[in-house]
């Protein structure tokens, strides 16, 4: 329970900066990508404060050895720049470009504006499932207290 109320707190305040720097506004983030109009470099400053934050929550976790809720920080495989991380970031981009919200802002600003947001959130959904189902993943170890399907089939 602690868990999830961690988890809760965590994204209504990242929820709340995303509204209090005006992030779920489309037209704000197209202005910061409009380097020829008229530029706004306030998306600058809120990816700044993130990355400041974010890096002192690193420094903390390494000092700490294991999360305060959980069992252990997860161990991401570094498979450095390859085809797929490139297609991934650059659909991100151009979705970003167009539209002018992510995921997170998007979820956001839904309730604001459903009528305007919720094609854009279910394109987004159906994306990420459309992915999910046709990557393929390696086949994952079963732990030893896990029976096999063949032994639950006896």
């Amino acid at each position: 329970m602690r868990q999830t109320l961690i988890a809760f707190a965590s994204g209504l305040l990242f929820g709340i900066g995303l509204l209090i720097s005006r992030m779920v506004d489309p037209s704000k983030v197209l202005s910061f990508l409009d380097f020829a109009g008229h530029w706004d470099p306030s998306l600058a400053f809120v990816m700044g404060g993130g990355v400041v934050v974010a890096a002192a929550g690193f420094a903390i976790g390494r000092r700490q050895g294991s999360p305060w809720v959980g069992g252990a920080f997860p161990m991401l495989a570094h498979n450095g720049i390859t085809a797929r991380l490139i297609g991934g970031a650059v659909l991100f981009g151009v979705g970003w470009g167009l539209i002018g919200l992510c995921p997170g802002p998007a979820f956001t600003a839904l309730p604001l504006a459903p009528l305007m947001l919720a094609p854009f959130v279910l394109a987004m959904l159906v994306g990420i499932w459309g992915v999910r189902a046709v990557t393929v993943r390696p086949p994952q170890p079963q732990s030893v207290a896990e029976p096999s399907v063949a032994q639950n089939s006896l």
